[in-house]
């Protein structure tokens, strides 16, 4: 019998445990590590931001369809990861033993990198989580009473481009709908060399489309941006040319910012040699697995990638859902393989797929491979695209509820892209 812990119940994680369920013979230990007895789908946060989904909408609780499937699940949060001796350490003093790791924990949000930046002890709100999200509710209905500036972006060294552009377009959507669009100024900051740079290098037109929807929406942009520090109702921005040399700084006041702030790996696997580089990205083969200790694997957000290329500022490289589905598939047939004996060779196909809603419309881009030169590079807009990304909620959430493991975008969205290409 092998015990088989997945560390983390996200996108990632909780997926790949169901498939190591249908997977595995039953009579494979296998145990999820969560902070939280509940599943979130993080890709639903600007809606909740905003009030467009109440936040028990787009939460899964995890005790029984992972008792349905006889996967034990322990709600902790884990202090260190020690593969030497192939234990986790949780910050409640329990010591759980594995023979394989899977760890799919997601980043640690580096807040603390920008003074005054994030909604703990911060002046800006996040999206990240479902209770940043609450908070910047909360935020949001305060700033209706009072309509003013606002800021919204990502600083250096942010990978997750996507949820920014969403969250200025759904603000300016919804604020329409009010009818107080007129009293709001906004402007989009972000370290990308570019509009639609994305952390890819770009995606077909991805720079052209993305500028023209946001001149349309009168939303004004900087970029090649530092955030220095972020004060009450104003934030400090130093732009950067071609070669990264500041060449202005500018004062921004708000009356609501949101800025995703950059990416690390979590305390728990933070220093760990061998496992994991500098910024605490666990480091893997194409096997998905570590090369000092090959009975740990990783999957999701909290992977190392490489930049596709330099940037004036800093930038990292995002991890889209179908890019996660196909890592989670990669770590659950070479785990299988390796517990029968036989050689590990499945690899993720590490392609992006990412439907980017506007509020009442919506981008979707496909780059095949991720990192370029690719075989396939396009872009879509248009208001199917937003009704994609709401079946796509609906879909995940459904299949965590029931416990299945098929891939949406397999089955779902690659043939849907296909027709809408085929169409022009």
């Amino acid at each position: 019998m092998a015990r088989i812990m997945v560390l983390g119940a996200g996108i990632g994680g909780l997926p790949a445990a169901y498939e190591l369920r249908k997977s595995l013979d039953k009579s494979h230990d296998i145990v999820v590590v969560n902070p939280l007895d509940s599943f979130h789908f993080t890709p639903s946060n600007p809606w909740v931001a905003v009030g467009w989904r109440r936040p028990e909408q787009i939460v899964v609780p995890l005790k029984k369809p992972l008792e349905r499937k006889r996967i034990r699940l322990v709600v902790g949060a884990a202090r260190a990861v020690k593969p030497e001796a192939r234990v986790v350490e949780l910050t409640d003093g329990q010591r759980l033993e594995y023979d394989y790791l899977l760890i799919a924990t997601g980043p640690k949000l580096a807040f603390d990198e920008v003074p005054g930046l994030g909604p703990e002890g911060g002046y800006t709100q996040s999206v990240c989580t479902l209770e940043h999200a609450k908070n910047a509710r909360l935020a949001y209905e305060e700033f209706l009473q009072n309509p003013g500036p606002i800021v919204v972006g990502a600083v250096q060294g942010a990978s997750c481009f996507g949820p920014a552009y969403e969250f200025a377009m759904i603000l300016d959507k919804d604020l329409r709908r009010r009818k107080l669009r007129h009293k709001v100024p906004m402007t989009f900051i972000t370290s990308e060399p570019y509009i639609g740079h994305l952390g890819l290098g770009g995606v077909g037109d991805s720079k052209g489309m993305l500028e023209s929807i946001m001149r349309a929406r009168h939303i004004k942009w900087i970029i090649n941006a530092k955030v220095r520090e972020v004060t009450r109702g104003r934030l400090t921005a130093v732009e950067h040319d071609n070669d990264g040399k500041p060449v202005r700084e500018q004062q921004l006041p708000f009356s609501f910012g949101m800025l995703l702030p950059a990416f690390k790996g979590v305390d728990a696997v933070m220093g760990v040699d061998g496992l994991v580089n500098p910024r605490g990205f666990v480091t893997i083969d194409a096997l998905q697995r570590n090369a000092r200790y090959p009975n740990v694997y990783s999957a999701g957000v909290c992977v190392a990638i490489a930049p596709p290329e330099p940037t004036p500022v800093p930038t990292g490289v995002p991890k889209t859902g179908y890019m996660i589905e196909s890592m989670v598939s990669a770590v659950v047939a070479n785990i299988k393989a390796d517990i029968e004996g036989k050689p590990a060779r499945a690899t993720a196909t590490w392609n992006a797929v990412c439907l980017a809603d506007m509020g009442d419309s919506g981008i979707a881009f496909v780059a095949l491979p991720q990192i370029p030169p690719r075989n396939v590079t396009w872009t879509k807009a248009g208001y199917w695209v937003h009704l994609a990304k709401i079946a796509y909620e609906k879909y995940f959430l459904r299949k965590m509820r029931k416990g299945s493991n098929e891939t949406f975008y397999e089955r779902y969205m690659l043939k849907l892209l296909g027709i809408m290409r085929l169409a022009g």
